[in-house]
């Protein structure tokens, strides 16, 4: 396997990786922000009023995306294995 494929492939897997970490990382971003700012107008800081609210949010966000982020790693792993395959047959027959 030369450098190039090998840096192609890991950025692919990067990028899949963060494909997949968007919707939960964005959501709590988000909520945590809006949160934060409720807090900030109300004057009220209570540390447990940020953790809730986030996690109920993720859980919804987690259960509505997880077929596509079950979809996506699942393309992702049958590319990996095909390229594998090939990588094997072309150096068998070298």
């Amino acid at each position: 396997m030369n450098e190039a494929l090998f840096l192609d492939l890991l950025k692919q897997t990067l990028w899949m990786t963060a494909l997949i970490a968007s919707p939960m990382l964005l959501t709590g971003l988000l909520v945590g922000t809006f949160v934060s700012l409720i807090q900030t107008v109300t004057q009220l800081q209570e540390q447990t009023l940020t953790f809730v609210p986030k996690l109920l949010i993720s859980g919804v966000v987690l259960a509505v995306t997880a077929p596509w982020m079950l979809q996506q790693l699942t393309d992702h792993g049958r590319q990996m294995f095909a390229l594998m395959i090939e990588l094997a047959k072309s150096s068998g027959n070298a």
